[in-house]
């Protein structure tokens, strides 16, 4: 699926000269919410973002501070996700 967004020329620009990437940073932004809400789990995470294995899942994830409201209820749900 394919989504776009419309921003100011000039703050697309600035955002790009800051962070190079704007289409995959809009991303990781996405599943950091999406994370963070309960919307996806790190599995998920891990196949919307191409990561090659859950060990950067999770370094992105902590890089992130995803893990604010991370629950042993998560971690269960992750176990899972991953033995699939």
């Amino acid at each position: 699926m394919q989504i776009k967004i419309d921003i100011p020329e000039a703050i697309g620009q600035q955002l790009i000269a800051q962070w190079g990437n704007l289409a995959q940073r809009a991303k990781e932004a996405l599943a950091i919410e999406a994370y963070r809400s309960g919307s996806l789990t790190s599995a998920q995470i891990q196949s919307l973002l191409n990561l090659s294995s859950r060990w950067e899942v999770e370094e992105f994830l902590k890089n992130s501070q995803a893990y604010l409201d991370y629950t042993e209820s998560d971690l269960e749900q992750d176990r899972q996700s991953f033995q699939t």
